[in-house]
């Protein structure tokens, strides 16, 4: 089904080179069917290239998807045109009397903070609090995830010894959850830390439930009874350069990385990196669409906060 977005998106161009279905918004209007609103909370320093992932993976959903992408109005990024936010982006409070089916909140390069002491943390605990009443089903992704955890069940990170980078195998725990219909036993996903959860406290959080984990990297897939909440501690959307560049970048900058684990051939960064996750992705985002939002989420969105 198609993914509605503007014309003029960069990743509208990028999608339909890859024969992904895109629809403009106006051909959306003429079609006598609701499509599911998805509200992206863009953290990530390249926003860009963040919504061709998330957008990519979305297209693979059950009917048609809007998206809306918002930034943060307490911290300016650097690392878009100005232009770009104004054309496609908006804020909290252009949008804190809508309501949505879907929410998804990305990952940010401020790990190693203390979550009070990102610039934008108020900001985002607002939106976190409202998805309890104006959003049907949230994804948050990596730090997005810790954030979430951090927020909504008191779930401390901590820092880790080394950054977990690479491609890690995870094994399902539950394959009677419908976030995991579909999955093999083990699968790949990539991850890109520098901070893990307190597992000892995720365990004795009787609200949430380990879905996947991986032995190297900690608990991947987590979601509450409900799955209103779903938190995602790897980046499953990355593309296949995604680790490289991060890698190649940290090492211009002098800080001596470790290769990712699992992600060059022979483990040598003069080899092409494989994408080996991308499978796994997809059904991932499908699962939390069609599962999460799509089957449960109420037809006219007015009703949200009022479904029990």
């Amino acid at each position: 089904m198609p993914l509605i977005i503007p014309r003029e998106l960069p990743a509208y161009q990028a999608l339909e080179r890859e024969n992904v279905f895109v629809m403009p918004i106006h051909r959306a209007e003429s079609q006598q069917i609701r499509p599911l609103r998805i509200l992206i909370v863009n953290l990530m320093p390249t926003k860009i290239a963040t919504e061709l992932q998330l957008a990519r993976l979305l297209a693979n959903g059950p009917i048609q998807t809007q998206l809306t992408l918002l930034h943060t109005a307490s911290h300016r990024p650097t690392h878009v045109p100005g232009e770009h936010l104004e054309a496609f982006y908006t804020t909290f409070e252009q949008v804190r009397h809508q309501r949505f089916d879907g929410m998804i909140i990305t990952g940010a390069p401020v790990e190693t903070m203390p979550f009070e002491d990102v610039t934008y943390w108020q900001e985002l605990c607002q939106l976190m609090e409202y998805s309890k009443t104006h959003v049907h089903s949230t994804l948050h992704i990596c730090w997005g995830a810790q954030a979430g955890l951090y927020y909504h069940y008191g779930i401390q990170k901590h820092p880790l010894p080394a950054k977990v980078s690479g491609v890690f195998s995870h094994r399902v725990k539950r394959l009677s959850s419908p976030l995991v219909r579909g999955f093999d036993n083990t699968f790949l996903a990539p991850h890109s830390r520098h901070t893990g959860l307190d597992e000892k406290q995720l365990a004795a959080c009787g609200q949430l439930e380990v879905l996947a984990e991986s032995e190297q990297a900690g608990s991947y897939l987590i979601a509450s009874g409900d799955m209103r909440q779903v938190f995602v501690t790897g980046h499953p959307e990355y593309d296949w350069d995604t680790l490289d560049l991060e890698y190649r970048r940290d090492l211009q900058k002098g800080l001596n990385p470790a290769i990712p684990v699992g992600y060059y051939p022979h483990n040598d960064p003069r080899f092409t990196p494989q994408c080996a996750w991308r499978s796994h992705a997809f059904l991932l985002y499908h699962n939390w669409m069609n599962h999460c939002v799509y089957q449960t989420t109420p037809y006219d969105l007015n009703q949200l906060g009022q479904e029990e």
